[in-house]
């Protein structure tokens, strides 16, 4: 597993699953020989997108952000689908960490579609449970209001498996959530309407998890959202918002499904790569030799 240290905290990526998405979905308008030069996709033109949750720890607790594609509640069909060639590894990723799933305080929800809220459940002598059942479930109300009440779009994302037996864990906020000092949640909508941003601060420095309005370092350029999106036009004002904040503040980004980069920071310029991690573990799609 690869770890991050960040002064007081630790990050971990868990082995969460790998999906496998169509390109041009995941790069919406953008013409395929603009977005192909910047990350490789397979045969069936589709790119690698793992679902590897983060466990931090910090000040003696251990915060999840999003939970992974779960582990044996897919049929055959979305597995098809979704391309789903691994599934979630939770407890043998946290046993690397000396944790069990008992031992997760805070889960971290950036949005509920089932790629990252798959895992909050799971199987145990047949019924669905909380996967982390000590754990307080951060999600926006905007996300949680929809996710119980899906229109006819969203209906084939939020699935009651994930949610209805945590529900009791789950505690809601509207704009901004500081969880505690160097940890917030932030409403960006764009991806769904609840969606949210993760901000880690520690000594004046920052890591911004972009989740799934920038998916990828290849999705830096602001105009470049999905057509999974449900309001893109929202997800480029808020890209375009933040990029121009964390460059000026040299920001680092934090990614959950880059399939070849955990961390990126990029110059005042936005133009050239100053910092990075790679992902120890080998992605199955790569550009041709």
């Amino acid at each position: 597993m690869d770890t991050l240290a960040f002064y007081d905290m630790t990050l971990t990526w868990i082995d969460g699953g790998i999906t496998s998405m169509d390109g041009g979905a995941m790069f919406g308008v953008v013409p395929k020989p603009l977005w192909s030069k910047k990350y490789p996709y397979n045969e069936k033109n589709q790119i690698e997108l793992p679902t590897d949750a983060i466990v931090v720890q910090y000040q003696g607790k251990n915060y999840l952000i999003d939970a992974g594609v779960g582990q044996g509640k897919l049929s055959e069909k979305q597995r098809r689908n979704f391309g789903v060639t691994e599934e979630t590894k939770i407890d043998e990723s946290l046993k690397e960490l000396g944790l069990t799933v008992n031992d997760i305080d805070v889960v971290l929800m950036t949005h509920m579609h089932f790629d990252h809220a798959g895992g909050l459940t799971r199987f145990e002598n047949g019924e669905l449970v909380s996967t982390f059942s000590n754990a307080v479930i951060y999600v926006n109300d905007i996300e949680w209001d929809e996710l119980r009440n899906p229109n006819i779009r969203s209906k084939s994302t939020y699935w009651k498996e994930n949610w209805e037996p945590i529900q009791e864990q789950v505690v809601t906020y509207h704009d901004r959530l500081e969880v505690v000092p160097g940890i917030e949640m932030i409403h960006t909508g764009g991806h769904s309407d609840g969606h949210a941003v993760i901000k880690l601060t520690q000594q004046d420095e920052t890591l911004l998890h972009m989740a799934d309005i920038m998916p990828t370092h290849a999705h830096q350029n602001p105009l470049w959202v999905l057509a999974y999106d449900d309001y893109p036009m929202t997800s480029v004002f808020s890209k375009e918002k933040w990029m121009k904040e964390a460059y000026e503040n040299q920001y680092k980004f934090i990614f959950y499904h880059d399939a070849y980069y955990r961390m990126m920071q990029w110059d005042e310029t936005g133009k050239e790569v100053i910092d990075s991690l790679k992902r120890t573990k080998p992605a199955y799609i790569t550009f041709p030799e």
